[in-house]
């Protein structure tokens, strides 16, 4: 393990079947005037909306409802959920639904009693709250992004077309999560599988990274070969509990920050589907799915004992009578057909995107630098110009 770190995760999580049981003893614990914050209207049609408002009133809470929060939570949004917090005093934030609702959730807590203007504050200064922040809670209904035991808030700016993220400090965590894996049986099967590859990719991009032995790649590995089994099964039968719930503890423990400690990261996929986002407003997992492959085989030759060890770890590739470029390779194959076999979009021009856009794409992304190759313009325009 590199360097030294200190480790702390304030999310209580209540996971299982009976885990909406555990809401009003943690209601409890907050004021009265509590934001219901929640998406498209899903949960009014599979009983989970009906469910938390009864728990709600028998908590004697006031309740104010900001519901149509989308896919991609944009600028505009916020300064509206920032607005309606602010005119109903509202003590406490309860996101109902998937890692948008979270994220989202999250940016009107830290902008609630800013007197700045939070995008410029947050996401393009990356500046941390210096004011009192809402406390929220998670009701997890999608499972991917695991922001309901982080402190990562994405927003969109269609205006400035930056789909950007700010991990905040752990004061900014949900205070508590509900995991029931049932109230994900209803997702939508393209919905479950982006999901599913947003959790690969908060894996991979942590472990592809580094030429250190530690712990981290170990679990990681271990992760990856629970996600892609329970993902197989997922796909064949979308009410398996038993896939559904390793998926959903396989999400949290992707990216509650626990991997990413005493190791390097790179987040340069995530930068990529963000910016083809920016831009097309695509679902999240497909911009980064359709980024993947061509990414990975541009920096596999600067990584390659990686990903050469990822091939046999993760897809049993035998390294018998092979080099290790012929391994990595191998590997990358199987992952792309897998890839392929559960339904992901792999290229960025299913998801809206087009040549003329490939200025601005680029434009849109960030460089990071803990990759195994940090990427130039061109490397960027390389890797859209492979994803169309």
């Amino acid at each position: 393990m590199l360097g030294n770190f200190t480790y702390c995760n304030p999310t209580k999580i209540h996971f299982g079947p009976d885990a909406l049981d555990s809401l009003g003893g943690e209601l409890a614990k907050y004021g009265k005037n509590v934001l219901l914050v929640y998406g498209g209207g899903s949960i009014k049609k599979n009983g989970i909306y009906d469910s938390i408002i009864k728990i709600l009133e028998n908590s004697g809470k006031n309740v104010t409802e900001l519901g149509d929060v989308m896919p991609n939570p944009t600028s505009d949004k916020l300064i509206e959920g920032v607005k309606v917090a602010r005119e109903n005093k509202i003590d406490f934030i309860l996101a109902v639904g998937g890692g948008s609702v979270c994220d989202y959730s999250k940016a009107v807590s830290v902008s609630v009693n800013c007197d700045e203007d939070p995008w410029e504050k947050y996401f393009i200064r990356f500046e941390e709250p210096t004011c009192d922040i809402v406390p929220v809670g998670c009701v997890l209904t999608m499972v991917g992004t695991g922001s309901e035991m982080n402190g990562g808030s994405v927003i969109t700016n269609h205006h400035q077309k930056l789909k950007i993220g700010h991990v905040f400090g752990e004061e900014v965590f949900p205070k508590f999560a509900v995991l029931n894996p049932e109230f994900t049986f209803s997702v939508p099967q393209y919905q479950m599988v982006s999901g599913i590859y947003d959790i690969m990719s908060h894996i991979l991009e942590q472990y592809f990274s580094g030429e250190d032995d530690n712990t981290s790649d170990y679990i990681m590995e271990g992760m990856l070969r629970s996600l892609i089994h329970s993902a197989d099964a997922a796909v064949k039968n979308p009410r398996d509990y038993e896939a559904r719930s390793n998926i959903m503890w396989t999400a949290t423990w992707a990216l509650n920050t626990f991997v990413a400690m005493g190791k390097t990261t790179d987040w340069e996929v995530h930068m990529l589907g963000q910016a083809v986002a920016a831009h097309t407003d695509a679902t999240h997992g497909m911009t980064l799915a359709a980024v993947s492959m061509p990414y990975y085989r541009l920096i596999m030759p600067y990584g390659l004992k990686k990903f050469a060890r990822y091939a046999k770890a993760v897809w049993d590739v035998r390294p018998e009578g092979k080099s290790d470029g012929q391994i990595a390779a191998e590997g990358l194959d199987r992952m792309e057909a897998w890839m392929k076999s559960i339904g992901l979009v792999m290229n960025i021009t299913d998801l809206g995107a087009n040549e003329s856009m490939l200025d601005g794409i680029v434009k849109s992304t960030l460089i990071m630098e803990g990759g195994y190759k940090v990427l130039t313009q061109d490397d960027v325009r390389a890797i859209l110009k492979a994803s169309l």
